[in-house]
Parts: structure tokens; sequence; C-alpha cells
């Protein structure tokens, strides 16, 4: 991989990680329709890192105060503080992905996997269109972070699960689970960034030293840095974007965007692209 593909897979991973079309799909698709090699689900975990990082970066304050809070919660016994059940969502929420996660490594992986196929991918990037459509329609946006309870994170946590298919999207079947719990656009997606940092870190640092153990060559430790550097930028700026987005608008540019895609990506597959 030569520094221009690694700076173009490093923006599509900062546009796409928290928008909810699909970073790992586009990271896919993408390169085949530049004609690039795959870059695999490990150089695409990696990068996700860049991600982290600017998600904590945006979210600090949230963050420090999120630990303080629960910190003098433990300490009081206090059991029903907001800011310790959120923390705790956020855990219980991030068990389910690491599970099943450790349990598809291998097929993810693999090469020629069938969960990277491209028609997997449209497929999947149809249906969690329908899903957040079914949300937009039915869910009634009334409950806010502050009300949210260790039950809503474990039940987003599951609904994360699915972005181990390419083509869910990670914020995508968050956001998507969240809205039908009422949960508000903007504190649904807020919430989805937060949930989004432990399951993202780790495996990102899991592949990440994987991959040193198999030995980076110089040219493989620039296309690291250049990747990350670049979606760490371009994910702040996706970040403050969509945040500011939905507290005026409806998710219905993604869905739309979804399906197009999607139908794209399948009559790619079937004019024999892979």
């Amino acid at each position: 991989m030569n520094l221009l593909e690694a700076a173009v897979l490093g923006i599509v991973q900062g546009l796409t990680e928290f928008l909810p079309i699909s970073s790992t799909a586009h990271l896919r698709v993408v390169p085949a329709l530049l004609g690039w090699d795959d870059p695999g689900a490990a150089y695409s975990a990696v990068i996700q890192l860049g991600s982290v990082i600017a998600v904590i970066g945006y979210f600090w304050s949230d963050l420090f105060s999120l630990a303080r809070g629960s910190l003098k919660a433990i300490q009081s016994k206090d059991l029903n503080n907001h800011d310790l059940k959120l923390v705790l969502g956020i855990l219980f929420g991030t068990i389910p992905i690491c599970i099943l996660g450790l349990l598809l490594k291998p097929l993810l992986e693999a090469d020629h996997s069938p969960l990277r196929s491209l028609q997997v991918i449209g497929s999947a990037s149809i249906g969690m269109g329908l899903l957040l459509f079914a949300a937009e329609n039915t869910g009634k946006r009334i409950r806010t972070m502050e009300n949210l309870s260790i039950n809503d994170g474990f039940l987003v946590g599951l609904g994360q699960c699915l972005a181990l298919i390419p083509g869910c999207s990670r914020s995508g079947s968050t956001l998507t689970v969240s809205l039908f719990l009422n949960i508000k656009r903007e504190d649904a997606a807020r919430f989805s960034f937060l949930l989004g940092i432990p399951a993202i870190t780790l495996s990102g640092l899991l592949e990440l030293k994987e991959l040193i153990s198999h030995g980076l060559s110089d040219n493989g430790i620039a296309s690291l840095a250049v990747g990350l550097i670049t979606s760490l930028v371009v994910s702040y700026l996706a970040i403050a974007w969509l945040i500011k987005y939905l507290q005026k608008h409806s998710t219905w540019v993604f869905i739309v965007y979804r399906m197009i895609f999607g139908i794209g990506v399948l009559l790619f597959a079937f004019n024999g692209h892979s």
C-alpha cells in the first residue's frame, strides 16, 4: 500500500466511521472501485484508532465528567447516580460485541471471507437502511442521555454487534436501536460515539499488536501512520458536523444514501467484480 492509498483510506475511514453508512463497507468498496487490493479487516481496524482518538478528544470534557461522577458515586455508594449508570451502560454494552467479535475473528479476517463479499455488504447496507427507516418512523424521540439506564446500554450494545457484518455500520446499528428506544437523535448519536470507544479501541489495539508481531516494513509503518492521522482529523470534523446536523434534521439523507449505495454495490458485484 502506498501513501496515497493510505491517505485516501484514512479519509474514507474518518468520513464513514461515525456517519451511519458503514466505514468497513466503504473501506472494502472504495479500493475495489479504484482497482486497489482489499486492505483487509486488520488494517481497517487499526486505522479506526484514529477515529477513537478523535472521539475522545471531542468528548473529553464529557468523559472526564462521567469518570469523576462515577468515582464519587462509588465512594458514596450512590447506585442511582446518572454518571455511574451511563458508564455501566457503556461497559455492559461493550461485552456482547467483544465476545462475538472474538468468536467471529477468524472468519472476518480469513482470505476471501464471505462476510467481506460485495454481495453481503450491499445487502447489509440495504437491510440496515430499512431498519433505520423503521426506527425513524416509529421512534418518539422523547428521551435524553440524562435518563438512560444500564439496560438501554446493553440493548444498544446488542445492536452494535450487527457492525461485525460489513455494511451494517456500528454507528448505524446503535443509532437505529437508540431511536427504537425513543431516544432523541442528537443524544442517540452522542451515546453511540461514547459506546464505540471501548470496542473500537480494543479491536484496533488487538489488530495492531498482531500486525507488529508479524513484522512491519518501513513502508507499512508509514502507511499506518498516514491512515491514522488522516482518519483522526477527518473523524473529528465528521463528529462535529453530525452532532449539529441531527439537532435539526432527521436521518433520511443517510437512509437514502444507504439504499443507493447498497444497490450500487450489488450491481457492481453482479457484473463480475469482487
